[in-house]
């Protein structure tokens, strides 16, 4: 006899109280056992609805880029869309650190078609010729990511209770303690690295890549 569908518990609820485990205790901290615990159910019903782990974390990573995406602005240039998808989706990967480790190894499965999507609409209206728009997209797509990837591991690095200023000052100090011959430019960053903003530092790269596309492709 097939297994009666439970009424009272939707995959919505599952996925949402999957995004709530992996924010407090990340990937390795996700298992049914906890879900079950989380959602008062038994293992059973939470398996109607997802076959596996790693099905229920694409779909907690699809959920959290479905709604970093909801906010981009619906009028506005391409470059001020552009702008905006990109720093929702930074912000996202801020928010939920585990989401950069799944995207960068499943991310054709879990919210990558959405990121595409979203991204390569933009370089569409930005006038890029269809040759060229697998190449840009992918460029923006993996700049995206790879940036908000990293600023979630420098968040970790410096630990749940860590002072961001305090990691950046001690960073900065060592790259201005270095041989001033062999590292005559490094070490002339400190001040900088010190006093910058993780999202202006972000956007800057995007401003840099538009202006890339511009320059590859003027507006006619």
């Amino acid at each position: 006899m097939a297994p009666r569908r439970p009424e009272s518990l939707s995959r919505d609820q599952i996925v949402a109280t999957a995004v709530e485990v992996l924010d407090a205790d990340g990937e390795t901290g996700l298992t049914f056992r906890v879900l079950s615990g989380r959602l008062a159910t038994g293992p059973g019903a939470i398996y109607w609805h997802v076959a596996n782990k790693d099905e229920l974390l694409d779909a907690a990573t699809d959920a959290v880029v479905l709604t970093a995406l909801a906010e981009e602005p619906a009028s506005g240039s391409p470059h001020d869309r552009l702008r905006a998808v990109a720093l929702g989706l930074f912000d996202a990967v801020d928010e939920h650190p585990w989401v950069a480790a799944r995207l960068s190894h499943g991310a054709w499965q879990a919210g990558g078609p959405r990121i595409v999507e979203a991204v390569g609409r933009q370089v569409r209206a930005l006038g890029v010729p269809q040759h060229d728009w697998f190449v840009t997209t992918t460029v923006l797509v993996q700049y995206i990511l790879g940036a908000a990837a990293q600023n979630a591991a420098n968040a970790r690095a410096a630990g749940p209770d860590g002072d961001r200023e305090e990691m950046l000052d001690a960073m900065a100090t060592r790259w201005e303690e270095l041989d001033p011959e062999e590292w005559s430019f490094a070490r002339t960053l400190g001040d900088q690295m010190r006093h910058h903003d993780d999202r202006e530092q972000f956007l800057a790269g995007i401003d840099i890549a538009l202006a890339g596309i511009e320059a590859l492709h003027p507006p006619t």
